[in-house]
């Protein structure tokens, strides 16, 4: 009984050492958790004003609030985070700073492996809100789809098809691959080609093509219109007519190259310009075989009756 009551009074006494032990280190370092503290939150006031001015310096470059705001909180987070190290570093806990900044590291691996198509897309989002390649109602072409941009987010791309089918196509194929935008500009080429019979006066076809488009209200005659011929074909002289038209949506473009057609279809008939069809030559004399003439031709008697008898 006497050697428990003993253990007991030791293990009381090593207890109330060990708690007045803590008790004159956290009074020592008093002064250091007072100023940590001050210090962080310090810090968060000044992520707090920091997010606030830096969302309106963000704004200035791209228009999209929510890439605005996702900098702004990344910016206080920053700033928090600084601010959390200095005051552990006060307290003392080196050690415990190195081992936050190790796992965060190791955290940060593991998502960006995990999730790095998603952050590709993210990340090209984010270019394309600062460099604006496309905006919507933007006519473009890209990754095999053409249609108008209806929507951009972080993440993806949509277009209408102007078949009438909406296509999502993620963001890092639309930054990394060859993208086309037909309204940048406002204007746009059109390449036509057209052949010619081999009977044609040249000077002429040519005279003839360049005015039957130059009053047309679909065509800009601001602009120069060009036509080289480029080849003897097989039944025809090919050539390249090259005109601009204003191009404000894929409806105009079909309507200016349908109307140049038909003016030009005009004028040669009324020039007498022949469009020629496919013409194919037979030769029967080729090495090993017989000519047209040589062949023999056969002849069917037609017979009819009568009662039953032959004619």
């Amino acid at each position: 009984m006497l050697l428990d009551a003993l253990n007991f009074k030791a293990a009381i006494q090593l207890i109330l050492d060990k708690l007045a032990g803590w008790g004159r280190t956290m009074i020592s370092m008093l002064p250091n958790v007072i100023i940590s503290v001050v210090v962080l939150v310090a810090f968060y006031f000044m992520g707090q004003l920091m997010k606030k001015y830096s969302i309106k310096i963000f704004n200035r470059f791209t228009d999209k609030p929510v890439i605005s705001n996702l900098f702004a909180t990344v910016l206080n987070l920053l700033v928090l985070g600084v601010g959390l190290i200095i005051s552990l570093n006060i307290l003392q806990l080196e050690q415990t700073v190195t081992s936050m900044l190790a796992g965060a590291g190791i955290v940060g691996l593991a998502i960006g492996f995990a999730f790095q198509d998603i952050s590709a897309n993210f990340i090209s989002g984010i270019m394309m809100a600062f460099r604006k390649p496309i905006k919507v109602g933007d006519i473009i072409e890209t990754y095999g789809h053409r249609g108008i941009v209806e929507y951009i987010d972080l993440r993806v791309t949509r277009l209408r098809t102007f078949q009438g089918l909406h296509v999502i196509i993620p963001n890092s194929d639309v930054f990394q691959n060859v993208l086309t935008n037909y309204t940048r500009t406002f204007e746009r080429r059109i390449d036509l080609d057209i052949g010619i019979s081999y009977g044609e006066d040249l000077e002429k076809v040519k005279t003839v093509t360049l005015s039957a488009i130059e009053n047309l209200s679909v065509v800009k005659n601001d602009r120069p219109h060009d036509l080289y011929f480029k080849e003897f074909d097989d039944s025809s002289i090919n050539f390249t007519l090259m005109f601009w038209i204003n191009y404000r949506d894929e409806l105009a473009f079909w309507k200016a190259r349908s109307d140049v057609i038909m003016a030009v279809k005009k004028a040669y008939n009324e020039n007498d310009i022949t469009i020629p069809f496919p013409i194919r030559t037979l030769d029967f004399g080729i090495k090993g075989g017989k000519t047209i003439t040589e062949m023999p031709v056969k002849t069917m008697e037609l017979k009819t009756t009568t009662n039953g008898k032959e004619q």
